[in-house]
């Protein structure tokens, strides 16, 4: 079985999305999608330096148009599964056809601007924790104030909370982490720091057109698939506020008989946790147009199976 997974905030790189421009069509899907919402995507996408693409109302657009156009020069495909981390969620939704491709633009469009409204009220952050146990990391984290906002699985856990519970996190390592590793997020996503968010977001998808998914959708929530549309939407909704459990979805991609795993652009991280948690599943990331083959090759298999 085939798993398409698509990257959170963080993944984005200063002109990441330069060759992605010079397949056919994308350029004016890419236009397309910037008048919808009001953000020059391929501005961002290709000139853009870091600091700007942290901004977290242009990263999250940027992301899951990356995700749905490298989709989308796959062709035709057909995947057993799909899941999002973070805002990657929005992306997974469109590819179960969950949403269509302009009103997934136009909801990370708003969680990207009510998220970064949330962020500017205090100076926050997060930091990946590289090795440990989650049995020991969680509580010492809660200890200092922080939330392990994101539970990724193979031994890595990211916290998230103010720049001086941050600061106190990297004085004050839990046993058996190697390294505590800042982000490139410009605030606490997943905690109650976004809370403020919510509600935006809330009354944004209550405008929404919805189809339940045509593929099973695995939910960062708590790694369970969902079947409906609304419900898909509702969790969108409160995922910006609570933690993310990729390890949970890393868990229900294996049980449900997964043998490879591609990552739509820019894809790495995920691609990399499933090679320590998940082996023997074949893993493609969508980093430039010249990884299509070999994730084609795969597609390709798999449709045969």
């Amino acid at each position: 079985m085939l798993v398409l997974v698509a990257p959170g905030q963080g993944a984005q790189t200063p002109g990441f999305l330069t060759p992605w421009l010079e397949l056919p069509g994308a350029a004016d899907r890419i236009a397309a999608w910037s008048d919808a919402i009001g953000l020059d995507l391929a501005h961002y996408g290709t000139k853009a330096d870091a600091d700007e693409i942290r901004d977290t109302s242009v990263a999250q657009p940027l992301l899951v148009a990356a995700g749905l156009l490298s989709a989308a020069a796959l062709g035709d495909l057909a995947p057993g599964a799909v899941a999002g981390h973070s805002v990657g969620e929005i992306t997974a939704a469109a590819f179960a056809g969950v949403l269509d491709d302009t009103a997934a633009l136009r909801l990370v469009r708003t969680r990207g601007l009510a998220m970064a409204e949330a962020a500017a009220i205090t100076e926050t952050g997060m930091s990946a924790l590289l090795g440990g146990d989650p049995e020991v990391t969680v509580p010492h984290l809660e200890k200092l104030g922080l939330t392990p906002a994101n539970v990724n699985g193979a031994g890595q856990i990211v916290a998230a909370g103010t720049l001086e519970q941050l600061a106190a996190l990297e004085a004050d390592k839990p046993e058996g982490v190697r390294r505590v590793v800042p982000l490139k997020v410009a605030g606490a996503f997943h905690t109650h720091h976004m809370a403020p968010a919510v509600a935006k977001l809330e009354a944004a998808a209550g405008e929404l057109t919805v189809a339940d998914p045509t593929v099973t959708y695995v939910s960062n929530k708590d790694g369970r698939t969902v079947a409906t549309g609304s419900e898909v939407v509702s969790r969108l909704v409160g995922q910006v506020a609570n933690p993310v459990r990729w390890d949970l979805c890393m868990e229900t991609f294996q049980a449900l008989g997964a043998t490879a795993l591609i990552e739509v652009c820019p894809g790495g991280t995920l691609t990399g946790l499933a090679k320590r948690a998940l082996p023997g599943v074949a893993t493609v990331a969508l980093k430039t147009p010249d990884d299509l083959d070999a994730a084609r090759t795969l597609v390709a298999e798999h449709t045969a199976a």
